[in-house]
């Protein structure tokens, strides 16, 4: 099982830019992938990036946002750029069951408890 706690979310305008930081224990932070998944008001909750040697990311975030890991501090990071007030969520860490990279939630077998960011126009 891994721990995993968020942090670096808050309120910001259109445009700006934050980076959210998620601190793993645990497993070995090398031993699996990692991913980002947002849930906005009303909505389900959705893939926003994956990192597992490749990276993915969803089409309505692709070239705003770097998912990336640092093994030293075992913490995965969420850089955010040109925010939108559609980016407005939720956003989760997740922590994958084995090393694939991958987007289905199902794959994920460990989560944080999730941080707040909020883009007002």
């Amino acid at each position: 099982q891994v721990q995993l706690v968020e942090s670096g979310g808050g309120s910001v305008q259109a445009g700006d830019s934050l980076r959210l930081s998620c601190a793993a224990s645990g497993r070995t932070f090398g031993t699996y992938g990692m991913g980002w998944f947002r849930q906005a008001p009303g909505k389900d909750r959705e893939f926003v990036a994956t990192i597992a040697g490749v990276t993915i990311y969803a089409d309505s975030v692709k070239g705003r946002f770097t998912i990336s890991r640092d093994y030293a501090k075992n913490t995965l990071y969420l850089q955010m750029n040109s925010l939108k007030p559609e980016d407005t969520a939720v956003y989760y860490c997740a922590a994958g069951k084995g090393r694939a990279v991958t987007k289905a939630e199902a794959d994920f077998g460990s989560w944080g408890q999730g941080i707040q960011v909020t883009v007002s126009s």
